[in-house]
């Protein structure tokens, strides 16, 4: 073979060998981490721990009782509620039943005494009257024997007012008043019962237990989280893509994820892309992409990844993306 022939033949590997080297040239890719979506279970109410059945890092069901609340001040105001809401009721039933066949026999009876007091009244005016012509009696004693008749009167009138008042029942609006306030207090008492439930808290969901902020025996203010778990049944990857690659990435496109310390790749989808950029976190520079923006995103994975653990670093291939 020729010296020429030979380097022609070196020549030809060598351009093949640059072509291969460009065809194989690394895809873009994005870094990220492994995350769970987080669910937070606030206090409901400012009382005392008093169990905690779980611990950091367990698998837990939904349904599972996590921690217990001290339930005693929350159960007695339960109770007071449910026996307002029972006084509330006996009340309705006494508006709507209407009066007593006693009350309407006492008040006849008043009325009666009332009338007979009214003409022994009259009838002394009428005597004394009679003798004030002849200067038996003086005008003071007149005056006041009239006053008493007409007071008598008024005992009458009164009387008979409350008679009346018996037997035409209760007012529409005094029931109406009746049903408004028992549907108050039972309102009440349920929402009491609610929060009475809530003090035993359990997970919404399957899960992990990621924190318990707080110790047995500690009281919690309101609202602050006494359980934080990570639900899902896989993690997702949520990555920052760079601003070159951003026009060839969309929701729905299928890349490959590579975990820190695994060697198999993760089939996953893009779920989500924002459309704003933000900075680009410090573990996510490559090269010139440090002085770029990127743009958050996340990546569903199957149930192969399910037995990851979250916060571990990785990489995703944008096949799709621009090169």
């Amino acid at each position: 073979m020729s010296i020429t022939h030979a380097l022609g033949r070196a020549l030809a590997v060598g351009t093949l060998l640059a072509v291969v080297a460009a065809c194989s040239k690394a895809p873009p890719q994005a870094l990220g981490t492994l995350e769970y979506d987080r669910i937070t279970l606030p206090a409901v109410a400012a009382e005392r721990i008093v169990a905690i059945d779980v611990h950091e890092g367990e698998r837990v069901h939904a349904g599972q009782t996590l921690l217990q609340l001290d339930e005693a001040q929350t159960r007695a105001g339960l109770l007071a509620a449910e026996a307002l809401a029972q006084q509330q009721r006996a009340a309705l039933a006494e508006l709507v039943k209407g009066p007593r066949a006693e009350d309407i026999a006492k008040a006849r009876a008043d009325l009666a005494a009332a009338q007979a007091q009214a003409r022994a009244a009259r009838a002394y005016h009428r005597r004394l009257q009679a003798l004030k012509g002849r200067n038996y009696v003086s005008a003071d004693d007149l005056d006041r024997a009239r006053a008493a008749a007409g007071s008598a009167d008024g005992q009458v009138a009164q009387a008979r007012a409350a008679l009346d008042e018996l037997l035409h029942g209760n007012r529409p609006e005094q029931i109406a008043q009746g049903r408004a306030a028992l549907a108050a207090a039972l309102q009440q008492a349920a929402a009491e019962r609610v929060l009475l439930g809530k003090l035993r808290v359990v997970a919404p969901r399957d899960g992990v237990i990621d924190s318990l902020p707080y110790r047995l025996g500690d009281q919690a203010p309101v609202g602050q989280p006494l359980v934080i778990m990570l639900v899902g049944a896989a993690p997702y990857a949520r990555i920052y893509v760079p601003e070159p690659q951003r026009a060839g990435v969309h929701v729905g496109d299928h890349v490959e994820v590579y975990v820190a310390g695994r060697r198999q790749a993760y089939a996953g989808r893009v779920r989500m892309l924002r459309s704003e950029p933000v900075f680009t976190p410090y573990y996510a520079l490559i090269g010139n992409d440090a002085a770029r923006l990127s743009y958050l995103a996340e990546v569903s994975l199957g149930k192969e990844a399910a037995s990851l653990p979250a916060g571990l670093p990785l990489r995703v291939e944008l096949d799709g993306a621009p090169r």
